[in-house]
């Protein structure tokens, strides 16, 4: 049940939407819709029940919400459980660049991996993306989400925006930031929000947000793209901020072309010094199949940057990775669908990472400046003449299909990820296995004599009880 809403936000929606205001409080107190992305990599067969999302051709939405953690499917990044107004993300990034040109991108805001994870679909696979995390907890629960989703172009790193904009200005064409905001586009589904809500709650998210858009511009590359996002509809956090940064900043409003259909609503403000227009994406629950949410494209046509502080003679390299022994080399190569597209190096940890070719100059210069942060993919480490690989490996789009795997029905999955051993008809040789359900990796297993050794991580173990007929 939907909590009363407070009045002074009642009034300022009234004046933004006039009689269509009865209208969202009406859809406010309806069942949000479920909806899922589907990993275009780990391809699995779409229901005919499932209703495409207008503005994305992988994503749906659910007759209803069923529980996810019962599903392998789920667990092996076969599909992110994401809202559908915030899936036009990908829309408007595909509006602004070049999405077949190799991108260096950034998302500031990342947590949980939603849109990190959308631009990861869209974007080539020669492209590079930060997701960038502040908040321990949250960061943790991104770099979850990243392994499962197996996008070896994909990077966690944890920094305040500060901290970036001081060592990485003007290296990227993209810079996502979805602002942490009042959440007013979250009352149906959050009523804590309601609780949290005040106007002066949002003025210090107004505040909040202009010191890591100020931040992100500073990001960006000439005629880079900032996209701008929040999950709230007052202007002071969404159309202001954004007059805010082309007034302070000399940032150009891109217009996006948008289907009648959709029920999106094109916002417009005036600047007033240069007669320009500034424009805003809002979705309401009253006119789309989604939840409260704003987007905005602004382009920086204004080199502001000073001189890297590295010299373009400096010698790059990845501070405290050493190369790894050819003999080892030749077995990583075999956990590699393209092993020919990677270089290895080992931490002195002994864990193994690999690099894709084509990221490594953007990640070299960027552990030069900042403290190494984990970039690449963790494949495993060498014990003796055993090779341990990591449940990172598994799920990674990366992997060999070639490596030897066991197929699991939906019982034995499930028993697998609650990180049992599954009971299986016939026991295969002796050896590492990639346990799968429906041709999706789940996770290593090692079979020895007479037993099956589970290597799932105990963090991505299922803890509730088992229902079959969920």
């Amino acid at each position: 049940m939907l909590h009363a809403l407070p009045l002074a936000f009642q009034n300022a929606l009234k004046a933004q939407l006039g009689e269509q205001y009865a209208d969202l409080e009406a859809a406010l107190t309806s069942n949000a819709p479920v909806s899922i992305r589907y990993n275009r990599k780990k391809r699995i067969p779409i229901p005919a029940a499932q209703t495409p999302i207008a503005w994305h051709p992988q994503g749906v939405y659910l007759p209803k919400r069923p529980v996810f953690t019962l599903d392998p499917a789920f667990h092996a990044g076969a599909y992110y459980v994401q809202e559908a107004s915030s899936m036009f993300i990908a829309e408007a990034l595909c509006q602004s660049v070049d999405i077949d040109k190799p991108l260096s991108i950034i998302d500031l805001c990342a947590a949980p991996g939603g849109k990190t994870t959308l631009l990861a679909d869209v974007v080539s696979d020669e492209s590079v993306i930060l997701a960038n995390e502040v908040i321990k907890n949250r960061f943790d629960i991104l770099k979850e989400n990243i392994q499962k989703w197996g996008y070896p172009n994909v990077h966690a790193l944890r920094y305040d925006t500060d901290v970036l904009k001081n060592g990485l200005e003007n290296r990227f064409d993209v810079v996502l930031t979805d602002a942490p905001c009042s959440g007013e586009g979250l009352f149906r589904k959050d009523p804590d929000a309601i609780k949290q809500w005040s106007p002066e709650n949002v003025a210090t998210c107004a505040a909040r947000q202009k010191r890591i858009l100020a931040n992100a511009v500073h990001l960006l590359k000439t005629d880079g793209i900032l996209l701008y996002s929040t999950c709230t509809y007052n202007h002071f956090e969404n159309m202001d901020n954004c007059l805010w940064l082309c007034e302070n900043f000399g940032l150009t409003s891109c217009p996006l072309e948008l289907n009648p259909d959709w029920g999106i609503v094109e916002q417009q403000k005036g600047i007033e010094k240069t007669g320009q227009s500034i424009f805003g994406y809002q979705f309401y629950p009253h006119r789309v199949q989604g939840e409260g949410f704003f987007v905005s494209v602004l382009k920086k046509t204004i080199s502001m940057e000073k001189p890297s502080k590295i010299s373009k003679k400096t010698v790059f390299d990845f501070k405290n990775l050493a190369k790894v022994p050819i003999k080892q080399i030749e077995v990583l190569k075999t956990y590699l669908d393209k092993p020919h597209e990677f270089d290895f190096f080992q931490k002195p940890t002994g864990q193994i990472v690999c690099f894709l070719k084509t990221q490594q100059d953007l990640l070299k210069q960027i552990t030069h400046i900042l403290p190494f942060h984990g970039f690449g993919l963790e494949m495993g480490i060498f014990k003796g003449q055993d090779f341990i690989p990591t449940h990172e490996l598994a799920l990674s789009t990366a992997i060999s299909k070639k490596r030897p795997y066991v197929d699991l029905n939906r019982e034995q999955a499930l028993f697998f990820l609650k990180k049992e051993s599954p009971t299986l008809t016939e026991m295969p040789p002796q050896g590492w296995y990639l346990a799968r359900y429906e041709g999706l990796n789940l996770g290593w297993m090692k079979v020895l004599n007479h037993r099956i050794n589970n290597y799932l991580p105990k963090d991505f173990k299922i803890r509730m009880n088992l229902d079959f007929e969920a």
